[in-house]
């Protein structure tokens, strides 16, 4: 297994269904709306696409090949890419999924592409802070970016409402992923340090998580999920996963209402492909 992490895959299958929702209080222009009502949020404009700023991020933190995880209606995606940017800092490549079954079918997907190697696994409506990512890559082991909740509230244009959502990381002394934490598991102690960090999906996996991927059963919502996944492969796979404790924010692009506030903050930020 090669050592050096070059490979990043974004998941970008889901339906968006939040962004396609209406939202009076949002300031859009027409050709964001028209792309809000596809669902596919990482391809809407924030000066340009939302996905370039996220790609240029991997390009800076040393990551040398993007996947990206669409449905086989995105050929809009691959024309954008192929066609007109044609990035020379990443290459870009896609794996389809075909149906929305959930983030550990997307993640699954990708098995062609990662190969034998370890891989980075982002969402495509949120911009991580590149620093981040370069440690993750760095690592020599599976691993997560673990996400300070005030930080997430305190730097990013998240509400803590939202933040209250994502699974709580149980954290042993070795700084390695015990589980994680959802629904009425999030409902801890305060005085619980793991409670701190929580999970953005922002992963190292190596090879062993898409054998978790097609060993785990849907979830409650009826998707394949990674948290799942990622459980299945620290209890029956033995499988490590080093936390990377993260204290800065997160842009999270999930409805319309982000759209002014995530442009706002990437104004400064060059995409550079």
């Amino acid at each position: 297994m090669s050592t050096e992490v070059r490979k990043a895959v974004i998941l970008a299958r889901g339906l968006g269904t939040r962004m396609r929702r209406q939202d009076p209080r949002a300031a859009v222009d027409a050709r964001q709306a028209r792309i809000a009502e596809t669902g596919m949020k990482a391809m809407i404009p924030i000066g340009r696409p939302f996905m370039d700023y996220l790609l240029s991020a991997l390009a800076d933190s040393g990551y040398r090949e993007a996947c990206l995880v669409i449905g086989p209606e995105h050929q809009a995606v691959r024309d954008y890419y192929d066609r007109e940017v044609k990035p020379t800092r990443i290459r870009v490549d896609y794996a389809i999924q075909q149906r929305p079954l959930g983030t550990a079918d997307a993640v699954a997907a990708a098995e062609a592409f990662a190969g034998n190697e370890r891989f980075l696994v982002i969402n495509s409506d949120n911009f991580y802070p590149p620093e981040a990512l370069e440690e993750l890559r760095k690592l020599e082991s599976a691993g997560l970016a673990g996400f300070e909740r005030t930080s997430l509230v305190r730097q990013g244009n998240l509400a803590l409402e939202r933040v209250m959502q994502f699974p709580i990381l149980r954290i042993d002394a070795k700084g390695e992923l015990v589980d994680l934490l959802e629904g009425p598991e999030r409902e801890v102690s305060a005085a619980d340090s793991s409670d701190t960090f929580v999970s953005m999906n922002c992963w190292l996996f190596s090879p062993k998580i898409f054998a978790a991927c097609r060993a785990i059963q849907p979830a409650a919502s009826g998707e394949l999920e990674i948290p799942t996944a990622v459980r299945y492969a620290i209890q029956v796979l033995q499988e490590r996963f080093r936390v990377i404790p993260v204290r800065k924010g997160v842009l999270d692009l999930s409805t319309r209402g982000d759209i002014p506030t995530v442009a706002g903050l990437l104004a400064a930020q060059e995409a550079r492909l």
